[in-house]
């Protein structure tokens, strides 16, 4: 459900008659308090132009942005965030040679009175440092001392008790539209949730990177997981407003139920809009490239391939200590860096491919795969290449089946033509965006 635009002079009304009183949790001083709402009030006097996102469309205006339109409904509310490092509320530039401002959404929320509750975090917890798959535990924000609940690990639901005492739950968190990239996971656990316990959800909007394609098989619900909770393809081409609204209306939460949903739209977005992060979603996607060419490489997480964690080309690099006399023209070795704990042959030269500069994709890219599958055979390795893990990754056995029997790419994507018409119908009824 879209929301009425309120003009910018109520929101300024409604903030000015806040009472500006001291945090007592945290370490904020009024002093800075003052300077986050100073900053929101100013962003949202601002025209539009001055609302710059690093994006070819300079008007583009995250939904997160648009306090005029929410606020409201977060006033006399007891809230709570589902937040990471990308939950950001974005400022204007102060000169040409700064980089883009910002603060975050609890911070700036906090500032404008709204009675934020608690904070639910996602894989790689609030600040955006855990790495990939490890589990991340409650605890307290040091900058505000609400308390953090992970939706990671053992409790990626929300139980009715963590959920207790709130009014609305907030979601900003900014996807890259792959299936297994798990932020869409935990969208749909914390719809879930709510909507057992009647509580309705805010989607702020975020544009999505990978949203001018959809590609790849679709999801069978026998290897349904984490990584792969809907029979949608590997690349869905979707906002995650639009995906909370495809999972309303196709009745993908238990027993069909359907959660109270709100989303604020992004402005002056469509589809086929270049758009480059300005903050990193994860720590081992670190730039454009990466989040790009992410889709495809993430196949070889289910493989003993490595895909540059422990390096500074994580998901552009791709190899193998195996492979030193296969004839690759790239190497590099993975060692424990913040993102990457314990690296796939941590300290191993790996032989293999550099991808950091390769064009970038509008579909899914299978050359890869079955160049490193069918090098891996000539090797006669005792270990298999295909994991199970790989299997929940492409949501069917089929593709580790076609790859083993020899098909090409070109027939292997014929394979997805059926899936990927009917699933491009039901996507349509949720879009948001053209």
């Amino acid at each position: 459900m879209l929301l009425k635009v309120f003009k910018n002079t109520v929101l300024f009304s409604i903030i000015i008659s806040i009472s500006l009183v001291t945090f007592s949790c945290g370490q904020r001083t009024e002093q800075a308090r003052n300077n986050v709402l100073k900053d929101t009030l100013a962003l949202n006097d601002a025209p539009s132009a001055n609302k710059t996102l690093l994006s070819e469309n300079k008007n583009l205006n995250v939904g997160a942005n648009k306090t005029q339109d929410y606020l409201p409904l977060l006033q006399g509310k007891r809230v709570g965030i589902v937040a990471n490092q990308t939950s950001v509320i974005f400022k204007t530039k102060r000169s040409k040679a700064s980089l883009l401002n910002y603060t975050h959404l609890v911070d700036s929320l906090i500032a404008m009175n709204v009675d934020v509750k608690k904070v639910f975090a996602p894989e790689h917890g609030f600040r955006g440092v855990a790495d990939a798959g490890e589990v991340v535990k409650d605890g307290l924000d040091t900058k505000t001392g609400l308390p953090i609940i992970s939706l990671y690990g053992k409790n990626k639901k929300p139980t009715a008790e963590q959920l207790k005492g709130l009014d609305l739950v907030v979601f900003d968190i900014q996807d890259v539209g792959a299936r297994f990239y798990t932020y869409i996971s935990s969208l749909h656990y914390v719809m879930e949730a709510c909507a057992e316990q009647n509580i309705p959800v805010l989607v702020l909007d975020r544009p999505n990177p990978n949203g001018h394609y959809i590609d790849g098989p679709i999801l069978e619900k026998a290897h349904k997981s984490f990584v792969g909770m809907h029979p949608i393809p590997v690349v869905h081409g979707m906002t995650i407003g639009e995906y909370a609204q495809m999972i309303n209306g196709e009745h993908w939460l238990t027993n069909g139920i359907q959660c109270q949903l709100t989303v604020i739209t992004v402005d002056h977005y469509n589809h086929q809009l270049p758009y480059e992060l300005p903050i990193n979603p994860s720590p081992n996607l670190p730039n454009a490239k990466a989040i790009n060419l992410y889709p495809s490489l993430c196949f070889f997480e289910g493989t003993p391939i490595s895909v540059g964690r422990g390096t500074h080309k994580q998901f552009q690099v791709i190899g193998s200590p195996k492979f030193k006399n296969e004839g690759f023209p790239f190497q590099f070795t993975p060692t424990a860096n913040a993102g990457a704990k314990y690296p796939k042959h941590d300290g191993e030269i790996c032989y293999g491919y550099d991808l950091s500069e390769f064009k970038t994709l509008d579909g899914l890219h299978l050359e890869w795969l079955i160049d490193f599958y069918n090098k891996s055979q000539t090797l006669n390795s005792e270990t298999s290449f295909f994991t199970d893990f790989f299997t929940l990754l492409a949501g069917t056995q089929s593709l580790e089946k076609q790859i083993v029997a020899g098909w090409s790419e070109k027939e292997i994507r014929a394979s997805w033509k059926a899936g990927l018409a009917a699933y491009s119908k039901t996507r349509a009824q949720y879009l948001l965006y053209p």
